[in-house]
Parts: structure tokens; sequence; C-alpha cells
């Protein structure tokens, strides 16, 4: 009985320290630390590197970035050296992008995902990150719209890592990761945007 339990066991541990580090609200933190202010009170509303950018500055913001991009990699790169079933892996990583996005440690508001699963690609196959970030850029300089490129991406990720030949766990993190971000998005889908890279609204 014990034999059987104990991958279970590690399972659980491994896929709750996925949404437990993603809950891990470090805009929200910074921001608050540098500015006394909580970065979801102006802004896009979205605990996110470019909002952290927007009110405590650059410096604070590439900090949130680095962080960000940590609490995807370190959870799924433990999966993928720890897991005793293959599926732990993308579950893993999906569950950071989770808990990033629906953050128990901040009310369940946190930010959009796209670092967080960046972090997750990064640990399972570099070449797999750097494909969704070009996918982003491109999209992002055709539409012209950050949260419509990022719902487009979220679900053109898995498809183009399948194309250039990678039919192994990345791609299965890709499809996981990459649902979560294309639903998190389409609460911006219709935001009017100034700035295109820092996600400003317009002002009348």
């Amino acid at each position: 009985m014990q034999s059987i339990l104990v991958p279970w066991m590690q399972a659980v541990a491994l896929l709750s320290l996925g949404y437990l580090s993603g809950s891990l609200p470090f805009a929200v933190w910074i921001t608050q630390a540098f500015k006394g202010v909580d970065v979801r009170s102006a802004g896009s509303g979205h605990a996110t590197t470019t909002n952290t950018i927007r009110q405590a500055g650059f410096l604070p913001g590439v900090l949130v970035f680095v962080l960000d991009i940590s609490k995807g990699f370190l959870p799924t790169l433990l999966a993928i050296r720890f897991a005793p079933f293959p599926w732990v892996v993308p579950m893993t990583a999906c569950l950071v992008v989770v808990g990033h996005c629906w953050p128990i440690f901040a009310g369940f508001r946190g930010g959009m995902g796209l670092a967080s699963a960046g972090g997750g690609l990064l640990a399972t196959q570099p070449l797999g990150f750097v494909i969704a970030l070009g996918v982003l850029i491109s999209l992002t300089l055709i539409i012209h719209h950050s949260a419509r490129a990022s719902v487009f991406t979220g679900l053109l990720i898995a498809p183009a890592i399948w194309l250039v030949g990678m039919h192994g766990m990345v791609f299965w993190v890709a499809v996981c990761t990459g649902l979560i971000i294309a639903i998190r998005f389409l609460v911006d889908w219709n935001r009017k945007y100034r700035e295109l890279w820092l996600d400003r609204e317009k002002t009348a």
C-alpha cells in the first residue's frame, strides 16, 4: 500500500508546489515596497511586469519579471526531475500559471501568466521558450493589440512547437500553459491602448 501511495503523494506535492509558487504575488509585494501602492489599483489593474514598470519604475519591473520567470522555472524543473508520472510535469507548469493569474496569497487577483509560463517552457526546453517569445512578439506587431495577440499566442504556441519537430514534454507544457494564457487574456480583449508595450488605456 505504501509503495502505491508514495508516487501519488509526490505528484500532489509537486502540483501543490506549482500552484503555491505561482501564487507568490511579486508584482504586488515589490510595488508596495517601492511605492507603497497596490499595483492592481491603477493602470491595467493586473499584477504584471508592465504595470510594475508603470507604477514603480524600470528596475522594480525587471525584478518582478525575473522572479515571475523563476517561479515558473523552478517548480517545472523539479517536476521534470522528480515527477513519478509524466503528466505531472505539464500539470505543474499549468498550475504555476493558474496560481500566477489567480493567487491564493493576493485575493485571487494576479497577473496574466506570460512570464511564469515562459519559465515553465524554459525549464522544459529553452527553444520552446524562444519560439513562444517569437510568436508573441510577431503577433503583437501584426495585431497591434497586446491582449488579443496574447490570446492567439496562447492558442498557437503548441502548434508552432509541434511544427518545428518538438513533440515531447515541451509540447504538452505549451498546450496546458497556453490554454490558461488564452483564457486569462480574454478579460482584456476590448481594452483600448495608447502605448502598445506599456498597455496603457486611452484617455479622453
